[in-house]
Formats: C-alpha cells, structure tokens, sequence
C-alpha cells in the first residue's frame, strides 16, 4: 500500500529547444501554431518561464531536480516519460510521437537509477503503436490504488489494463469529447488528485462513463468540480505538492488560477495551504501543457 499521495520533490526539465511540436498536434488540441514570433523568441519566453515556475516551487519549499533538456525534443519540458514509485523503482513509458521518443535520455535515465530501480520499460511497444504515456494518460491514486484514464492516441487501453493488472491498480477509464469533439490526449488535462481533494471536470466525460466516474471519484475525495470552459486555461492540470513541512501545495498556472472562480478557489483552499502559480502563458500556447505537465513527482 503506498502511504503518500505526493512528494515533496519534483523533477523538472529546462528547455534548450521550445516550439510548437508538429508531431503531437494531431491528438494535443491545445496547442497553438503562431508564427508570429521566432522560435528563438518563444524559446527564451519559455525558459524565463520554467525559471519563474521553477523558482516559486523552490521559495515555497519544494524540492527541485532540473536537468536541461535536449536540443532533439520541444516537449522536453513536459517529462511525462517515466513514473516513480515509494519503493524506490520507476518505469519508463511508451510515446506516440517520435521525437518525444528521444526525450528517454540516456543521462536522464542514469540520473533516476542512482536512486530508482528500473523495472519496467514500456518503448518496445512504440514499435507496434501502442501508447501508453505515464501519468499525462494515468491519473492516478497512488493510496487508494485506482488509476483513472481516457482513452486516446496516447492512452491505449489494452496496454493500461495490463499495465493495471501486474501493478494492482484498479483501472478506471472512460471516454472524453474535447472542445474540438475530439477525446482529450491526457487524462490530466481534466482532473488532478489530491490527498483530501480531486479536481475534475465530469461535462467532457461522455454520459455512458459518468457515473462509474463519480462514484470512484466521491468514494475518497471531496470534489472540486471544473467545467469544461476551464479546461481551455489548464484548470485540470494541478498538482499537489507538499512543502518540506509536510503542508499541501497546488501547483498550477497563472492562467487556471485566473480561471477559477472565488467559490472554487475557496474550496481549493479548504484542502491545501497556498496556490503556487505562475505565469507560463508561451510553454502551454505552444505546448499544449500546463504546470502539471511540466512536474515529474520523485517519490
């Protein structure tokens, strides 16, 4: 059983190349091509934003592992490739587009195993175009054992259930309509989870799944409900962190905290100390991903 929800250090990874990612813009419709700008522009915006974020983390007491991205990979700075774990292993996943395959770094690799055992390595299905991506596609709670999915290009579910299966988690996956009418390319863009709190968004879960969905959701978690206009300013795409003291953050951006109301804002704040925010308006209008995306937990 694991004993945590979250961890109090992050892994985070700086950008040496940032830009809207044609790979991924098929699936990800959150992501924004503009060219009204350089990428050597949106690049140095980005990196000034990682450091902002990075740095508020830092002041607020959370425990930060950057290492510098690759100059192969404009979604390096969303490290959803792997998954750690209490007991000191960790997994690395399958990712649909191909250059986000090479984010697997070699040095990043040895870097977790002097302190994590790799048990699992899931790329050898990227070959068979089989997704799987770690905990963008999982959501998971990590105390009650249940991992919430949708499904998408990103999220094959075959592979989850198997996955669920050999790590003893209940599966719970349903499917999502975006704003596009499209599923939604991560479970994390619509829901997070917290020790005492889930932030979710039940509107884009298709009315077939939206019940099982509550009930597990409700079953160990008071809810603060997000609607489906949120979602466009990354209001699904929160973490929880604890400070060194043990209190519990969330982490977001400017833009979702901006987007909430006064009356979700309170309720928020009935189960964690302080909002961290800060502003990474250019990583998600070129990424397509928030503060969540950008946090990789070191249980």
């Amino acid at each position: 059983m694991q004993d945590k929800q979250s961890t109090n250090k992050i892994f985070m990874v700086e950008p040496e190349v940032f830009f809207m990612n044609p790979q991924t813009a098929s699936s990800n419709h959150y992501q924004v091509d503009d060219d009204s700008i350089s990428t050597d522009e949106i690049l140095k915006q980005a990196k000034e934003e990682f450091n902002t974020f990075k740095n508020a983390l830092t002041k607020n007491g959370v425990s930060v592992l950057s290492m510098k991205g690759s100059k192969e990979c404009p979604d390096h700075i969303f490290p959803n490739w792997f998954i750690t774990f209490e007991n000191k292993t960790f997994q690395i996943f399958s990712m649909l587009a191909e250059n986000r395959r090479k984010e697997k770094a070699p040095k990043m690799i040895e870097k977790l195993s002097e302190e994590y055992k790799l048990t699992c390595d899931l790329s050898s299905h990227e070959s068979r175009n089989i997704f799987l991506e770690s905990t963008s596609s999982m959501v998971i709670d990590r105390v009650n054992r249940i991992v919430y999915l949708t499904i998408s290009p990103r999220a094959n579910a075959g592979l989850a259930n198997e996955w669920c299966n050999e790590n003893n988690y209940e599966l719970v996956m349903f499917e999502t309509e975006s704003h596009t009418g499209s599923p939604i390319y991560h479970t994390d863009v619509l829901m997070y989870i917290g020790t005492s709190a889930i932030g979710i968004c039940y509107e884009v879960i298709k009315p077939e799944y939206r019940d099982l969905v509550k009930e597990r959701v409700e079953r160990f978690h008071d809810v603060i409900e997000i609607r489906k206009e949120q979602l466009l300013n990354f209001c699904g795409n929160c973490l929880e962190i604890p400070d060194k003291d043990g209190n519990l953050l969330l982490a977001m951006s400017t833009a979702a905290f901006n987007a909430y109301t006064e009356i979700q804002k309170e309720k928020i704040e009935k189960h964690f100390k302080k909002i961290v925010h800060s502003d990474i308006s250019t990583i998600e209008k070129y990424g397509g991903g928030s503060a969540r995306c950008m946090l990789a937990e070191l249980f």
